[in-house]
């Protein structure tokens, strides 16, 4: 459990800068006043239990994060933080997604970018890399854009690359996860080529990751799905990354893979 010396309203007011939001626009959207919202953010008046998640709600606080408040306003942490494999049916509901997506590789992370559960295609990229980036954890960022990992096997590194940064940045940006500073400060330090001029378009809607293989080249577009109105702290953090073939000729070698497993 993280615990913060900061008082609750510091942390509403970091959490209110942190969306850009003013007090007024947020004291309407949460139906309080001002005043009082400047109160509690100033230590002059305590939330209650349901005004902290009220907030919470407003600000889109993590779970993780919520707790947090609720422990500086001096009250018991409201939301459970069990093991993945302690998930019951949201993990049964996690490896069905898995499965069905078969034979396209799929894989499910926690905020941190460590691996919870792959499916079979996806385990097969992941299964020749070296021990230092199998973990455990692995982290399915460090593996895919480490010189040691998948990056020598990705023809447009430097595109993804960025790609990567800027998805993490975002994420960041919306969690505050304190793990990803560290995280993103690693892998911005990746040695990325010098970007080439493009022979061919990549693919109009999305830029696909061009993966190599010892079976051929594969263009692979991704999905993330997520819990919705999750109460448990593991389950607001799991993502789950669903890959699709950007190409028919990616699909048919997917279809291939699969039959020849």
């Amino acid at each position: 459990m993280t615990v913060s010396t900061d008082s609750v309203g510091t942390l509403v007011r970091r959490w209110r800068e942190r969306r850009r939001r003013s007090q007024l626009d947020v004291s309407i959207a949460a139906d309080l006043s001002t005043r009082h919202l400047s109160y509690i953010e100033t230590g002059r008046s305590t939330p209650s239990r349901a005004m902290i998640e009220r907030l919470c709600e407003e600000l889109e606080v993590p779970l993780r994060d919520r707790n947090v408040f609720h422990l500086a306003a001096g009250f018991a942490p409201p939301h459970a933080e069990r093991a993945f494999e302690d998930l019951g049916q949201a993990r049964a509901a996690v490896r069905a997604v898995l499965a069905g997506h078969e034979p396209n590789p799929a894989l499910a992370i926690n905020v941190r970018w460590e691996l919870l559960d792959a499916n079979r295609a996806m385990r097969a990229f992941l299964g020749d890399l070296p021990d230092h980036l199998t973990g455990p954890p692995l982290n399915v960022l460090r593996a895919t854009l480490h010189p040691d990992g998948l990056a020598p096997r990705i023809r447009n590194l430097p595109q993804w690359h960025r790609q990567v940064l800027r998805r993490v940045r975002r994420q960041l940006e919306r969690t505050a996860a304190p793990a990803l500073v560290e995280l993103y400060e690693e892998l911005a330090g990746y040695p990325v080529p010098a970007e080439a001029t493009p022979t061919e378009p990549d693919n109009d809607l999305v830029l696909p990751m061009r993966l190599t293989t010892d079976h051929g080249e594969l263009a692979l577009l991704y999905a993330t799905t997520v819990f919705g109105s999750p109460r448990d702290v593991t389950l607001d953090e799991i993502a789950i990354e669903t890959f699709f073939p950007a190409d028919p000729a990616t699909a048919e070698l997917l279809r291939r893979l699969a039959t020849a497993g």
